[in-house]
């Protein structure tokens, strides 16, 4: 159907939250099984280790015998405890990681402790309510600590003044928790949402036209098969290229091909279709790290309106991606965070 559709339901036993734009999918939630490393977005009591020479940076205890990797732990004091937050997923066999820089997120609003000031999201600066959002955050932070800092999220521009007062009271109280929270050994001190708590959080806007949670809704919508496909490798481009994308474990490698025609411009073609496609591939299929692309044969003079495309793709679809450029053999190489699990290793066999 046209619009925005906000679908929830169980896929291979696990809770699910997708987003359909149009009737494609443009984002999945998945709920993590109980064995998974922490996600990204909990915060952690940890306990600080001696810096580790050499890696720029120190193991922090976490609880049920975790470690966390905490970079540049400058001016705190090994054996103390130390407020964390996981800022990613763990690569398989390495400590998680952590950073002190905690952000702590609602519907409407951020706080960061240690960063003051008021800020606004970047298309909210320059609508006609732009006025208005500051004073209402002045208020809301007139009795806060001076180094709370708060920045009001694009949700604002489609709330109320109240909804928004109480969103940033309610996590003025969390936050305050756990910043009290600091005497101890480790301990979670707040979970990463779930699937339907990052979509509440998250897909604000565009305001959805209909939230669907029956027991068919994930088929009803073409969630079940937009999903199937993802677990596939080939991806098909329009013009008539596919690209395949295989992670391994060092890296992800990605394949484009043109399909029956072989000229310089469906080469072209081919690969401009799959730069605009990938950084959503790569954050719906929960792919992170390393990637090397093989794109199709075409001339270097066309690398500038490919480099192009693919820096506007990655921009439209939140900037997860670090684009590093070309190499030798004429491969392009990428990093993206590590900020959701693989989609396979969720649904392929869970419980």
């Amino acid at each position: 159907m046209k619009g925005v559709v906000i679908a929830m339901g169980r896929l291979s036993g696990r809770p699910v939250a997708a987003r359909m734009i149009d009737g494609r999918l443009d984002d999945l939630f998945v709920d993590p099984p109980a064995a998974a490393p922490p996600a990204p977005g909990a915060i952690f009591r940890a306990v600080l280790g001696r810096p580790v020479k050499g890696m720029g940076g120190a193991f922090v205890d976490l609880p049920e015998g975790r470690r966390g990797f905490l970079r540049q732990p400058k001016g705190l004091a090994p054996g103390r405890p130390v407020l964390v937050q996981v800022s990613g997923y763990a690569e398989p066999g390495k400590a998680v990681p952590v950073t002190t820089r905690l952000l702590l997120k609602s519907r409407y609003a951020i706080l960061t402790p240690d960063a003051p000031g008021h800020n606004l999201a970047r298309d909210l600066r320059a609508g006609d309510g732009a006025a208005a959002l500051r004073e209402l955050a002045a208020r809301a932070m007139s009795d806060a600590p001076d180094d709370l800092g708060l920045i009001l999220r694009s949700a604002c521009a489609a709330a109320s003044a109240n909804d928004i007062s109480d969103d940033i009271a309610t996590l003025r109280g969390l936050t305050g928790r756990i910043l009290n929270a600091l005497e101890g050994g480790p301990a979670c001190l707040l979970d990463a949402p779930d699937a339907r708590g990052l979509a509440w959080r998250d897909w604000a806007l565009p305001a959805p036209d209909l939230v669907d949670d029956s027991p068919a809704a994930l088929s009803d919508h073409g969630v079940d098969e937009a999903v199937a496909a993802l677990l596939r490798p080939q991806v098909a481009l329009p013009g008539g290229g596919t690209m395949v994308i295989e992670p391994a474990r060092a890296l992800i490698a990605i394949d484009v091909n043109t399909g029956p025609d072989t000229s310089p411009a469906a080469g072209l073609k081919a690969n401009i279709a799959a730069a605009r496609a990938l950084p959503c591939e790569l954050r719906l299929r929960g792919l992170g790290g390393q990637a090397v692309v093989d794109f199709a044969p075409m001339p270097k003079k066309d690398r500038q309106a490919l480099d192009q495309a693919f820096q506007a793709a990655v921009k439209r679809d939140g900037g997860a991606e670090t684009l590093a450029g070309w190499t030798p053999l004429g491969n392009f190489e990428l990093t993206r965070r590590r900020d959701r699990l693989p989609l396979t290793d969720l649904l392929d066999g869970a419980d």
